[in-house]
């Protein structure tokens, strides 16, 4: 908790209250892929919740003490301020920030089912801690005979997953769909190396009514460069190990920036 270890008065607030902006990513040696993206969003997400910026150099001060020694790990950074709360709203200024460093978590998974649901999540540009609606969508996907859930809005637009994009493949094109959502940063890596790999990006409104038009699907996020989605609701889309390698190559033709 900016910089020294946290305390059980330092946990309560983030734990009671859920106004907040975080990131995550696998650190290695150091650094991290997209690094300037976690970055830009942090700040954003700081100046838009808070009121000022933290600071780049903070931040990478910050993430260099909580890192320490360890060669590999997953870090969330949390941005808060304990001055909020749901009484009083009106504070602005620099929040403290919070980094937790964890073992790299297991990929989402291959070849997996979705469950079409409907939900905007809410101010869903900003990757915020206002989890509930996306793990409820999550148990009731999984409730139901399925991985997990794939947020569309009221006209059937697919949005994003629970904790992912998705992309859609049609001949040598990766579509990426358009609508009220967090753009991902890996989903913005892969984007950027698609031209290494030979293929081509565009984004466009996808609707479930335009599934058939597609020959693939797949989902990306920080702890899973790409993976298989094999079934959207009634619609089954064949497994293609081929792609996502492709795909899992254009992420990483992206170079590693050190903290």
């Amino acid at each position: 908790m900016d910089g020294a270890p946290a305390t059980a008065v330092d946990l309560a607030h983030p734990a009671l209250v859920n106004h907040g902006a975080y990131t995550s990513f696998r650190a290695q040696n150091g650094a991290v892929r997209g690094l300037n993206l976690h970055l830009a969003r942090l700040e954003a997400a700081s100046v838009e919740l808070f009121g000022e910026p933290v600071g780049e150099d903070r931040l990478r001060d910050l993430m260099r003490a909580a890192l320490a020694d360890r060669t590999d790990a997953f870090m969330r950074v949390s941005l808060f301020s304990p001055e909020i709360t749901h009484r009083a709203v009106s504070w602005t200024g620099r929040p403290r920030v919070m980094i937790g460093v964890f073992d790299p978590p297991a990929p989402l998974g291959a070849d997996l089912r979705v469950m079409p649901a409907p939900y905007i999540r809410e101010v869903p540009h900003l990757k915020h801690v206002a989890t509930f609606g996306l793990i409820r969508a999550r148990r009731a996907a999984v409730r139901a005979g399925f991985d997990d859930a794939l947020f569309t809005d009221f006209d059937l637009r697919v949005l994003e997953g629970t904790l992912w994009n998705v992309g859609f493949v049609a001949g040598g094109q990766v579509v990426w769909p358009e609508g009220p959502k967090l753009e991902g940063v890996t989903q913005a890596l892969i984007a950027a190396g698609l031209s290494s790999v030979g293929l081509t990006t565009s984004d466009r409104s996808v609707r479930l009514t335009d599934l058939a038009d597609f020959d693939h699907a797949f989902l990306c996020n920080s702890a899973t460069p790409a993976a298989s989605i094999v079934a959207v609701g009634e619609h089954d889309f064949p497994p293609n190990p081929q792609l996502i390698a492709r795909l899992t190559a254009a992420w990483a033709f992206a170079p590693e920036q050190e903290i």
